[in-house]
C-alpha cells in the first residue's frame, strides 16, 4: 500500500510566522507532529510519503504513486483541504481524514471516504483491521481517550529539516480548566494525561541525532497541569539529558499561575525552557468571569508576567476582546497592559465560539452565532454577535494592533522586556543562516522597511545594555516585521509601504 500523507496549507496568520520565516531561509515554522506521528501507527509493510503544502507542492507524481492520502488539519486549513481531497478524488484516491477540522465538521466533506476522528492511538487501529479486510466504515471515533504512553515516537525522517524553523515534541494531552471558549477539554477532554518521561527523552535523542539543535516547542495545551511530575519526573529528566548537549531549547504553553512557583520557573530555565505561552485573555473581573477562567482571576496579572521574565522565561501572550462584558474602554486598557507589560508576542484576538464548547452552546442558544468560524486568529473576524456591537468591536481592535504594532511602540515594548529579561547562560552554536537572518533583517527592517533606525537602535542598546539577549532582540524584531506584514490586510498598508521578503 502506498500512502500519501497529506498536510494542506496554511493560510497568513499571526503563528504562521511567514515572513519571518523568509528572512529565515525556513519554508514554515514546524513540521505537522500530529502526521508524523500517525505515520508511526501506520502498518510497517506500507510505503509512505509526507507533502507538507507549507513547504512544497502536491506534484501529479505523488498522486499517480499512491493508492489512498491521509488528510488532517486544523479549521483554519478548511478551503486547503478541501481544494486536496478534490484532487485526490480525481485521481482515484481512497481519502481518510481525521484531525481538528474534521472532528467537527466531518459531515461537510462529503469527497473522504473514511474519517478517523479523536486520537488516532484509539480509532486508527480499528480502522486499519477493517480496512485491510475491505469492510471499513465511513466513520470511526470514540469516547474514550488514549493511553500517551501508547504513542510512538513521530516519522521525523518524513520531513525535510532543512525547510522548518522547529521541531515539537508533546508530553501532555488534556486541560483540568474549564474556560468556555476553549475546544481543548471538549477534543481531549479534563484529565491531564502524559507520555513516560522515557519516550520524551526517546524522542529528543531522536532529533539530537539527527542534528537537531534548534527550538523545540512541547506543543502541549498546558504543560504545567501537574506542577508536582513536572518537578519530580520531566524536568530532572530534561536537566539531565541537557547535560553536555547544549543548544536546544525548549518552549511551552502553561498557565499564569506558573509564577507563583519561583522553584519550578528555575528549574524550567534549568531544563532549557526560554520562552512560555500564557493566555492572558482578559483584564477585567467580570470577563474573566463570565469565560470561567478562575485560573487568572484575582491576581495582579502584569506583576505575575514581570515575575516569569525575571526568571528568565519570555512570556508570549494570548489576549480576547469582545467579551459581553468589556466596554469601549477595554482597548485603551488592553493597549496599556501589553506595552506596559514587554510582551512581545501579543497575539489579541476578537472573541471565538468554537462547536461543541459551552460557550457555543450558550450563543447558538440566544441567537447569536453569525457565521461559521474561520479559525484564523489575525483576519479580524468573529463567528459571534458581541453585545458592544460588531462595528464597534471592530473598529476598536483594528486601533488596538495599530497601536501595539506600531514600530514605535513595538520597539519600546522590546526595551520593556529586556530591561526585565534576565537570559539564562546558554551557549548557542551560531550557523551560517543565523548570519544570514542577520543581514536579511538588516535589509528588510532597517533600509526597506518601515523601521529605519529603530532595527540598529535595538541592537546597539542590547549589544551595551543586555549582550546575552542580543539573539531574543534580532528575533523578536524579525517575528514584528511578521506581526505587522500579516495585519495588513486587516489594517491596510502604511504609507510608503515595506518591501516584501
Amino acid at each position: 500500500m502506498n500512502a500519501l500523507l497529506i498536510y494542506p496549507e496554511c493560510p497568513q496568520t499571526f503563528w504562521s510566522l511567514t515572513y519571518a520565516m523568509r528572512l529565515i531561509s525556513k519554508k514554515a515554522a514546524s513540521p505537522p507532529l500530529g502526521l508524523l506521528t500517525v505515520a508511526a501507527m501506520l502498518p510497517k509493510e506500507w510505503d509512505l510519503r509526507l507533502v507538507d503544502l507549507n513547504v512544497t507542492k502536491l506534484a501529479d507524481a505523488d498522486l499517480e504513486w499512491a493508492d489512498c492520502a491521509l488528510v488532517s488539519g486544523m479549521i483554519v486549513q478548511r478551503d486547503s483541504a478541501r481544494r486536496v481531497i478534490g484532487r485526490c478524488k480525481e485521481a482515484g484516491l481512497t481519502v481518510i481524514a481525521g484531525g481538528p477540522l474534521f472532528a467537527t465538521e466531518h459531515e461537510q466533506f462529503d469527497g473522504v471516504d473514511h474519517f478517523v476522528l479523536g486520537e488516532a492511538e484509539v480509532t486508527l487501529q480499528p480502522f486499519l483491521a477493517d480496512f485491510e479486510r475491505g469492510r471499513a466504515r465511513r466513520v470511526y471515533q470514540s469516547d474514550e481517550f488514549a493511553d500517551m504512553k501508547q504513542s510512538p515516537v513521530p516519522r521525523w525522517d518524513l520531513v525535510d529539516p532543512r525547510q522548518y524553523a522547529s521541531r515539537g515534541v508533546q508530553f501532555s494531552r488534556g486541560c483540568p480548566h474549564d474556560c468556555d471558549f476553549c475546544e481543548v477539554t471538549q477534543l481531549l477532554g479534563h484529565r491531564w494525561r502524559t507520555k513516560a518521561v522515557a519516550q520524551i527523552i526517546a524522542e529528543l535523542d531522536m532529533l539530537h541525532g539527527l542534528g537537531w539543535r534548534g527550538v523545540v516547542p512541547f506543543v502541549d495545551d498546558n504543560l504545567n497541569g501537574s506542577r508536582k511530575l513536572l518537578r519530580t519526573e520531566l524536568l530532572p529528566a530534561l536537566i539531565a539529558w541537557r547535560k553536555g548537549r547544549r543548544g536546544m531549547s525548549f518552549s511551552a504553553q502553561v498557565t499564569i499561575d506558573l509564577a507563583d512557583d519561583d522553584e519550578l520557573m528555575r528549574m524550567m530555565v534549568e531544563a532549557g525552557f526560554d520562552t512560555v505561552f500564557v493566555g492572558i485573555e482578559a483584564l477585567e473581573e467580570e470577563s474573566l468571569a463570565e469565560c470561567n477562567k478562575r485560573q487568572n482571576r484575582n491576581r495582579d496579572l502584569l506583576a505575575d508576567v514581570k515575575r516569569i521574565q525575571r526568571a528568565g522565561l519570555q512570556v508570549q501572550g494570548g489576549f480576547i476582546v469582545g467579551f459581553d462584558h468589556d466596554t469601549a474602554s477595554v482597548f485603551d486598557r488592553m493597549t496599556s497592559f501589553i506595552q506596559r507589560s514587554g510582551i512581545a508576542t501579543a497575539m489579541v484576538g476578537l472573541l471565538q465560539a468554537p462547536v461543541g464548547t459551552a460557550l457555543y452552546e450558550r450563543l447558538a442558544c440566544e441567537g447569536r452565532i453569525r457565521v461559521p468560524l474561520s479559525g484564523d486568529n489575525s483576519d479580524g473576524t468573529t463567528n459571534v454577535i458581541p453585545r458592544m456591537g460588531l462595528d464597534s468591536l471592530q473598529e476598536g481592535y483594528r486601533r488596538l494592533l495599530r497601536d501595539i504594532y506600531s514600530p514605535t511602540n513595538y520597539y519600546k515594548r522590546l526595551k520593556t522586556f529586556l530591561r526585565e529579561y534576565r537570559p539564562p547562560k546558554t551557549s548557542v552554536r551560531l550557523t551560517g543562516w543565523h548570519v544570514l537572518a542577520l543581514f536579511r533583517s538588516l535589509y528588510y527592517l532597517a533600509l526597506a522597511g518601515r523601521e529605519r533606525w529603530r532595527y540598529p537602535g535595538l541592537l546597539f542598546w542590547t549589544l551595551f545594555r543586555k549582550p546575552r539577549a542580543l539573539p531574543v532582540a534580532v528575533a523578536l524584531a524579525i517575528y514584528g516585521y511578521h506581526y505587522r506584514k500579516c495585519y495588513e490586510p486587516l489594517l491596510g498598508a502604511p504609507p510608503g509601504g515595506a518591501a516584501h521578503a
